[in-house]
Parts: C-alpha cells; sequence; structure tokens
C-alpha cells in the first residue's frame, strides 16, 4: 500500500496534489510520502515478535530527513561507507545501532567507526580483520566483530543484486569461516559479538531466507561448541516490493518463516531492510519535453538515467502514470531522457501513457535506489527531493545548482 492516489483526476501524494508539487519546485524531483514510509516501517519491525533491531540499509535512500524518521521510530542503520555513517549519525541515529557492511572499508572508515561507537563491523575478509585490529589497537580499544559468511545459497534474483553465491565478492565462505572466527577470537582489541548473512535484495521468496538462515544457524552451532559466544545474528535484508506482477511475501509471512527456523537459537536478530520501506513509498515525477515518431513512438522527458539508473542498469521495470488523467490511454512506446546514451530510458517498449508537451508523468515504485544512484553525468545537476506530511511538503534536499557543478574543480595556474 502507498499513499499516491488519483482526487478529481489528478494524481496525489497523501493530501497534496503532484501538480501543484511541480508548479512550485520544477522538475524532475523526486517525492516521498511520510505516512507510506512510517507505515512500511511500522509493518516491517512490528512483524518481529523476537529480540531484534530494525537497521534500515541507509543505501536504498540516504537522505538525512528520511534517516531521522526511521530513528525516531526506534530504527538503526546498515551502512556501506563513512559518508553513510556521517549521514547516520547527522540523522541522529543511536551508534549503538549502527551497523558497518561492505567489503573494501578503508582504515580512515575502521577508525572513524570505532571513534563513532557503532554497535559492530560486519567483516568480510581475513585482511579487513587484520586492518581492524590494527586500528582498534592503536586506539587502545576493542573492535566489535561479526563476519559476513556467504552460505552459497541462489536467491533467485537479478545477477548484479544477488550477493549470497560462491561466486560473488561479499563474505567468508562458510566453510571457513570457523577458522577465521577462531583466529579473529585470539586477537586482543578484537571482540567477537556476531554473525551475518545477506544473500541479495528484491527477493520475492521466502525460501532462500530459510535456506541461508538454516546453514548459518548449523554454524552459530558449531561457533559455540569451539567458545565463540554470538551475541546478535544478522540476517541482512532483501525482502522484495512489487514493482510489476511480482507477489513477494508480506512481512508477517517473512517473519514468521525466519522465527520458525530460528527458534530458541537466543540471539538479538539484526534486520536490513532498504527497498521494502522505501520502494513504493517514493516516485519520481517528471515533465513531457518533446515527443516525436521514428522506428518508434518516443516520449522524451526531463529526467534521465543519471536521475533514475535502474531501467538503464538492470533493464527494472517502473509502472510510469499520467499526473493528469484525462482519459488519454497508452500506446505501447519508449519513454527516454535527455542523456547523450542510447541506454537512457524509464521506459522501453512498454505501455505507456499517451502525452503532450508539458504534461507531468510519475515514474513510480521509485524510492529505493533512486536518488542514492543518481549522478551528474552530462553535467545535469541532481534533482530535489521533496517530502509530504498530510496537507503538506517539505524540501529535504534543495535542486542542484550549476555552480554546484563544478565545486571543488579548478583551472591550475
Amino acid at each position: 500500500m502507498n499513499h499516491f492516489d488519483y482526487k478529481a483526476e489528478t494524481l496525489h501524494c497523501e493530501e497534496v496534489s503532484i501538480k501543484d508539487i511541480a508548479a512550485q519546485v520544477g522538475t524532475p524531483f523526486y517525492l516521498y510520502s511520510k505516512a507510506t514510509l512510517s507505515r512500511h516501517f511500522q509493518a516491517f519491525d512490528g512483524s518481529f515478535s523476537v529480540p531484534h533491531i530494525t537497521c534500515f540499509a541507509t543505501k536504498a535512500c540516504s537522505n538525512i530527513a528520511i534517516l531521522n524518521l526511521f530513528g525516531s521510530m526506534g530504527g538503526g542503520a546498515d551502512i556501506v561507507s563513512g559518508g553513510e555513517l556521517f549521514r547516520a549519525l547527522q540523522a541522529g541515529i543511536d551508534p549503538k545501532k549502527i551497523v558497518y557492511s561492505g567489503v573494501g572499508k578503508t582504515r580512515d572508515e575502521l577508525r572513524y567507526g570505532l571513534e563513532s561507537g557503532i554497535l559492530m563491523f560486519n567483516v568480510e575478509s581475513e585482511q579487513e580483520l587484520e586492518a581492524l585490529q590494527e586500528v582498534a589497537a592503536a586506539l587502545g580499544v576493542q573492535a566489535p566483530v561479526s563476519f559476513r559468511v556467504n552460505p552459497d545459497v541462489d536467491p533467485k534474483t537479478h545477477a548484479y543484486i544477488s550477493t549470497g553465491l560462491a561466486k560473488n565478492k561479499f563474505g567468508v565462505p562458510i566453510h571457513e569461516a570457523l577458522t577465521v572466527y577462531k583466529r579473529a577470537a585470539a586477537m586482543a582489541n578484537i571482540n567477537v559479538v556476531g554473525v551475518s548473512c545477506h544473500i541479495g535484495s528484491q527477493l520475492t521468496e521466502v525460501a532462500p531466507f530459510v535456506e541461508s538462515l538454516a546453514k548459518v544457524k548449523n554454524f552459530i552451532g558449531r561457533l559455540k561448541e569451539a567458545g565463540c559466544t554470538v551475541k546478535y545474528l544478522d540476517l541482512g535484508g532483501g525482502l522484495g516490493i512489487t514493482y510489476n506482477e511480482e507477489e513477494p511475501p508480506a512481512p508477517k509471512e517473512y517473519a514468521k518463516a525466519l522465527e520458525d527456523e530460528l527458534g530458541a537459537l537466543g540471539c538479538t536478530l539484526i534486520l536490513e531492510p532498504g527497498r521494502v520501506i522505501v520502494g513504493n513509498a517514493g516516485i519520481l515525477v517528471t515533465s513531457v519535453l518533446y515527443t516525436k515518431q521514428g522506428g518508434k513512438k518516443f516520449t522524451i522527458v526531463d529526467a534521465g538515467m543519471n536521475d533514475l539508473a535502474r531501467p538503464s542498469l538492470y533493464d527494472a521495470f517502473h509502472a510510469i502514470l499520467p499526473v493528469e488523467d484525462r482519459g488519454q490511454g497508452l500506446e505501447k512506446g519508449d519513454v527516454v531522457g535527455p542523456i547523450c546514451e542510447t541506454g537512457d530510458f524509464l521506459a522501453r517498449d512498454k505501455e505507456v501513457p499517451v502525452s503532450r508537451p508539458n504534461d507531468l508523468l510519475a515514474v513510480m515504485s521509485a524510492g529505493a535506489y533512486g536518488f542514492t544512484m543518481s549522478s551528474n553525468y552530462n553535467s545535469r545537476p541532481r534533482v530535489p527531493e521533496i517530502l509530504v506530511d498530510g496537507d503538506r511538503f517539505h524540501i529535504i534536499r534543495r535542486r542542484e545548482t550549476l555552480d554546484m557543478l563544478i565545486a571543488g574543480e579548478m583551472i591550475p595556474k
């Protein structure tokens, strides 16, 4: 469920007309519904009855206003960079609810995490462990560590967002992990506190989650036999949403399946939802510039692949709706942007609204990996982000200016 609905033939976000927002802020822009964000967070977090921390996957949607909202609801943050740690802290997230994942943490980032007092690092290699030991020793502290184990489970999702197979770059192979844990336990400045596992994104079945949990649960038993205490079990995120015809499990179904498999393991669960909370809570609003008929019908809009990369990167589907429903119907064609690339499209060979110049279109389900993956390619300023709360809207990120494009650049004398 989301709060984007037609009222008197005009698409609204909660109680605010999207046409009115566009008139005031211009296009393109990202638009989020606070009511949807709150509802989705509560639906996910409230589905679990065991001790747990819901650490939102910051990479999905990293605006500090949205992170602050989740923090105010008791949420934490799953981060993968020093920049995301900075964002989480600026948003008021409790450091003891921040987990740091990612295969390529630098020593500076490790130091930043230690100095910030985060809950734990999800370490992904033995060399990272050595670096963390060195940094922690220099600071005279112990680093709380969980290892991301790779269970070699097929998540049945797009190859680029699959992370739990043996061929993926993430984590320590589960059959090698016990040796790594024993080595870490013997290090003076490492405190082993947990086990982490994340198999991929946009999963639409429960079975891969349960399969990976079963493998990790067995591994935790071996750890306990070896004398390693596990306080936290980080199961990552990955629960999918409906973009088109997908039928992912509801959070309650997902939670029940995990808790049934978990049994009386006695660990606090760390959960890292991202897309499932924000994906359908945000849209991208764009204006039609031109239409033309070549070998096919093209609708040319002012948003491009630099604003929303998912269609070009994954051939991902996003429904496109007219902001004003005049009964104009649909036609088969492409919705394309102004970027100088053939791969610049928001929809390709799809049924899209019949449009004319100056019409507004809403690219749906764009709340996850929309703005966070956007760029300045073709020297295009990044778009603003808008948050609707009931009958009001707030600009939570201003549109970039041309001067901002060259900030930090200089011509040598």
